[in-house]
């Protein structure tokens, strides 16, 4: 009759155990993964961002020339009106855009500055600025972070990401894109005012966003 040794019982049952553990952790790493994505909405209607009265997160951007840099360095400088934009391929986000340009100055001469932020790749954010006449900062969240952290984030459907391939957009589509956004935050990144529409058609006015401006240093 073949006997085992004791030490090699115990090393065939060691050998099992790890390998129960690597399984386990793996399936860790795939429910972590899944519960991430889970909480992403499919819609913009089911988003569920950050309120008037709380605090931005930390985030690092990256400027149109790819230079990274943390937003929280921006945000002392001054208040800052934040925009939040799907990216250059979109006709509504330029329409936006230009309009912040012809009240600049006055949301200059109020105090703040202005900041856009979308998932656009840093590459396309020069075509923006020049298409637009933009003198503003523009920023790339790549990857949507900073947009998913806040909370506006909501899966790019895969018929739109056809559409922005027609587009000639350089680098990686993101897999996500922002609601439509308008912050107004003071320089420690609390949110002071907020204008989130899921309808991407529908924008905050220049006239009604200079008036919120006034209130708020008032």
């Amino acid at each position: 009759m073949l006997k085992i040794a004791p030490n090699y019982c115990d090393f065939i049952k060691f050998i099992k155990m790890k390998h129960l553990q690597h399984i386990f952790l793996i399936l860790l790493l795939i429910a972590g993964v899944s519960s991430i994505n889970a909480q992403i909405p499919e819609k913009a209607e089911d988003i569920s961002p950050l309120l008037i009265g709380e605090q931005l997160p930390a985030a690092m951007l990256q400027y149109a020339d790819g230079k990274i840099i943390a937003f929280s360095s921006i945000l002392k400088q001054k208040p800052t009106v934040l925009v939040f934009y799907r990216g250059g391929w979109c006709p509504y986000c330029n329409v936006q855009l230009a309009g912040l340009v012809q009240i600049e100055k006055e949301i200059l001469d109020l105090g703040y500055q202005i900041v856009a932020v979308s998932p656009d790749d840093y590459q396309n954010l020069k075509t923006t600025e020049e298409k637009e006449n933009v003198k503003y900062t523009l920023l790339s969240d790549k990857d949507g972070k900073f947009i998913q952290d806040i909370g506006i984030a909501f899966k790019t459907a895969t018929s739109l990401k056809d559409y922005i391939s027609t587009k000639a957009q350089k680098g990686k589509t993101s897999d996500v894109l922002p609601v439509p956004t308008v912050m107004v935050v003071d320089q420690t990144g609390k949110i002071l005012f907020e204008y989130i529409n899921p309808n991407y058609k529908e924008r905050i006015s220049g006239d009604l966003l200079l008036s919120v401006l006034k209130s708020l240093k008032m």
